[in-house]
């Protein structure tokens, strides 16, 4: 009877034994799970932070494309007649023979 005894301990501790490793398993499982959680709000908070980027570097690229034109335009008042008459006006102080200016009694 004595065998009898033993045989329950043993299985006993078999059965802690598998316990354990189911257990173990277990946390091995969530720590994995936790893991690849913590990487996902990672990602995703990076995927935020670059779509805000992008949208600036969009809006930024729709201010230099409106400079652009306005620079094209420029470019072509500047090779107008009526450019370089504005031009020779303004800081040349040149006028047409027949043209008349009205200074200020300052």
């Amino acid at each position: 009877m004595a065998a009898r005894t033993n045989r329950p301990i043993r299985n006993k501790k078999m059965h802690r034994r598998m316990h354990l490793g189911a257990w173990g398993i277990i946390l091995i499982v969530l720590a994995v799970f936790g893991v690849s959680a913590v990487g996902g709000i990672r990602l995703r908070q990076k995927n935020l932070t670059y779509q805000q980027r992008e949208e600036a570097l969009m809006e930024a690229i729709a201010e230099e494309e409106a400079r652009a034109e306005e620079i094209a335009d420029f470019e072509a008042y500047t090779k107008t007649k009526k450019y370089v008459e504005d031009v020779a006006k303004e800081r040349l102080g040149l006028v047409y023979e027949d043209e008349i200016i009205f200074k200020p009694n300052n």
